[in-house]
């Protein structure tokens, strides 16, 4: 089980990356296609602060004897995936050519606000092997407010205008909070619930994948 995480871990981190890069090479002169690639990297710089000291944890010392690294790594993978979805309320705009969403561009800031706000609070206690629960909890109600923004924002619109990649997007959207949420609640009490993060990672790679092969079609990327 543990090569399979380390395998996996490294696919995954490999996968966006490479995505991504292409995205944002190609998307030079498409506004969106680079923001995909621009979103695609945030996810995978983040993350990265957060696996890349679990591997080397698992093929080390463990995870308990890395608590800090581990802890700290986790508190920058909270940051950018909220800027994550920041960028992708940027992308739904130019996708769909939304001019009227100053209100909707407020309450996004707000909650991307308040929800680096309680991540950074000292009482998160990241660098400890078991964190509060409770703070995770806090620091996650804007977040998930966040996500069922972004969801009914993208479906709406992907709907309205039988826009299939965005469909696609709003389901991966979905997926990945119905995996996280329990995680978040149960994954301390019941330490099997965290092997949800491997369908949630899979729905976040998904979306990357969705723009890129996609957009591939456009043949703004090579094979």
């Amino acid at each position: 089980m543990k090569y399979f995480e380390l395998i996996f871990h490294i696919f995954y981190l490999s996968s966006v990356f490479y995505m991504s890069v292409k995205m944002i090479s190609a998307g030079k002169n498409d506004k969106i296609v680079k923001l995909f690639g621009i979103m695609g990297f945030t996810l995978g710089f983040g993350d990265s602060f957060h696996l890349l000291p679990r591997i080397y944890a698992l093929l080390t010392t463990g995870l308990e004897a890395n608590a800090a690294a581990l802890g700290i790594g986790k508190l920058v993978t909270s940051i950018t995936m909220t800027i994550f979805y920041a960028i992708l309320i940027r992308i739904w705009e130019v996708r769909f050519n939304i001019k009227n969403s100053k209100n909707i561009r407020v309450f996004a800031g707000i909650l991307v606000a308040a929800r680096i706000i309680l991540s950074v609070m000292p009482q998160n206690k990241w660098t400890l092997y078991s964190a509060p629960v409770s703070w995770g909890i806090y620091r996650n109600i804007p977040f998930v407010i966040l996500g069922v923004l972004v969801v009914y924002l993208v479906l709406k619109e992907a709907v309205k205008n039988k826009d299939n990649i965005f469909r696609k997007i709003g389901i991966g959207i979905i997926i990945s909070f119905a995996c996280y949420i329990p995680v978040v609640l149960f994954a301390t009490t019941f330490r099997l619930v965290g092997i949800l993060m491997i369908p949630k990672t899979l729905a976040y790679l998904w979306i990357v994948y969705i723009g890129y092969k996609e957009l591939r079609k456009t043949n703004e990327l090579s094979c």
